[in-house]
């Protein structure tokens, strides 16, 4: 072989050492997915006969799919919000009730996901049942899509009560016909929770707590909801029946991304 073909091959292989190189160096770099501090914890882990039915790793929410960030279906909480709720659910129980909760934490890229879906003004695919009297171009000026959200600084949770013992929810059938989220119980979407006079996310008015055109019952259900989870620290959203925040927040100023998954509070145990 002549002096000029073994320097070829030489710089060959080398061309070749270097593409492997270059193309792995990548995935060598890239950043691992963030995880929650210490001080975030599974409910389960804290309550486990909390009922959870997590909206957003499913196709039936406002936005029609399942959400950027929400891997599985698990309800992760600051500790002190989910000791608060563990405090809560002792009294309902004894009362013959069991919270449920739709949402917890929520990372900031689910949040982002919602406000690139709110700007879609072409898609409605899930109006008809979550926002039937709102036109779409109004969620932001009327206050029902934010780019910030307190349920990122996780101790923000939407809940409901459920009579016991809890009827099984039918899953949603992606393409079923809709129903107005404030229609009356027996013809909106099947949920177990008692009436509370609209389905969770209903982006209308009769969502507000104190809306005075609800009936006695669901006044009394709304006022059982809120009442108990005053009582061990929890402050209700007026806007949303559903919707509460633990005081004082352990973060009260911090906005987090990390994803929800058993991993992201692998090893944190309950206090």
């Amino acid at each position: 072989m002549t002096r000029l073909g073994s320097a070829v091959r030489v710089l060959t292989a080398a061309a070749a050492a270097l593409l492997c190189v270059t193309t792995a160096a990548p995935a060598a770099g890239a950043a691992p997915e963030p995880k929650a501090p210490r001080e975030f914890v599974a409910l389960r882990t804290v309550a486990p006969t909390i009922i959870q039915e997590m909206r957003y790793t499913t196709e039936h929410n406002f936005v029609g799919e399942p959400v950027d960030g929400y891997r599985q279906p698990v309800c992760i909480l600051t500790r002190p919000a989910a000791e608060a709720l563990r405090r809560a659910q002792s009294q309902l129980l004894r009362q013959g009730y069991s919270l449920k909760v739709y949402d917890c934490y929520r990372p900031q890229r689910a949040v982002d996901h919602f406000v690139r879906w709110a700007k879609d003004l072409q898609d409605e695919e899930m109006k008809q049942e979550f926002y039937p009297k709102v036109d779409k171009s109004r969620l932001f000026a009327d206050g029902y899509i934010a780019e910030k959200s307190g349920h990122s600084r996780g101790s923000t949770v939407d809940l409901t009560i459920v009579k016991l013992p809890a009827a099984p929810t039918r899953p949603y059938v992606p393409g079923e016909a809709l129903v107005p989220c404030y229609a009356p119980q027996e013809d909106r979407f099947p949920d177990n929770s008692v009436d509370m006079g609209t389905g969770y996310d209903c982006f209308d008015t009769l969502s507000h707590t104190d809306d005075p055109r609800v009936g006695p019952e669901q006044r009394a259900n709304r006022d059982l909801l809120r009442g108990t989870l005053a009582a061990v620290g929890f402050v209700n959203l007026p806007e949303e029946w559903w919707h509460f925040t633990y005081k004082p927040e352990p973060f009260p100023g911090t906005y987090f991304d990390f994803p929800v998954a058993v991993r992201s509070v692998a090893g944190h145990r309950a206090g």
